[in-house]
């Protein structure tokens, strides 16, 4: 296979997975590590790819550009739907918890349509929507007001006072990207200033975070590494950010994708 047609089919796995690493091509191809890093090289150079500690992703947009709710929601479903799962468990009856913006978080607010006694806040109308959808007398939504961003969270100082006035058990937090340096990021700097109130009103902090999130960086940090009580992932995450991760969170939960 000449480079370029080698290049040509590297670059249609990354758009197909978001992200490959050095060691998979070199399996795939037969070909040596230093023939994949120069091939990756030769991507990264025409802006196609995004070279990360051992692999490429897909070249992603700036670190301010915030893509809509609809375009998020259809990545990484399997991924997603294994982390609700998990997450879901953590969610017992008379419980009074927190769901930030995000696909993620709109997947787990269906998944807790049947918990009775649920308390549930939140600056996401889909996440509302999704429990609108199935109501129950005795669950509780409440929806705070506030300026609406793309991915059609609430935000700004109605959203992050109403916030401030409560107190919730569990924070589920949806997250842009994540990295050692930068911590849980978004592109949006109102969305930012609410993740933190949230934050701040949680009794423990649960971050869900599919793999395509390690080291996508967005331009406002909502809180370090550290901060998270308990960070689920899945299985996509690599060694080295399954490491580096384990090091900083509270505990870290990584699921199998079926």
């Amino acid at each position: 296979m000449l480079a370029q047609q080698r290049q040509s089919a590297i670059l249609e796995l990354i758009r197909q997975r978001g992200g490959v690493r050095v060691s998979h091509l070199v399996s795939r191809f037969g070909v040596s590590d230093m023939t994949i890093r120069r091939d990756l090289e030769v991507l990264a150079e025409r802006g196609l790819v995004d070279k990360v500690h051992g692999g490429a992703t897909l070249a992603g947009p700036g670190s301010a550009e915030e893509p809509g709710f609809a375009a998020k929601s259809i990545r990484q479903q399997a991924e997603k739907r294994a982390i609700v799962e998990r997450a879901a468990g953590l969610v017992e009856p008379g419980m009074a918890i927190a769901l930030s913006a995000g696909t993620t978080t709109a997947a787990l607010a269906a998944r807790l349509a049947d918990v009775r006694g649920l308390t549930v806040v939140t600056n996401s109308i889909p996440v509302a929507d999704a429990l609108y959808q199935n109501p129950r007398a005795d669950q509780t939504v409440v929806l705070t007001g506030g300026i609406r961003t793309p991915s059609d969270a609430l935000t700004g100082p109605v959203a992050e006072a109403a916030i401030a006035a409560l107190n919730v058990d569990l924070l589920f937090l949806g997250v842009h990207g994540m990295s050692p340096r930068t911590g849980f990021t978004t592109p949006n700097l109102l969305e930012a200033a609410v993740n933190r109130r949230l934050i701040g009103a949680a009794r423990r902090l649960v971050v869900l975070a599919d793999h395509t999130k390690w080291e996508t960086i967005g331009i406002a940090t909502i809180a370090p590494l550290e901060e998270a009580d308990l960070l689920i992932t899945d299985a996509g995450l690599p060694p080295d950010g399954r490491r580096q991760i384990g090091e900083q969170v509270g505990e870290l939960i990584v699921v199998d994708v079926y």
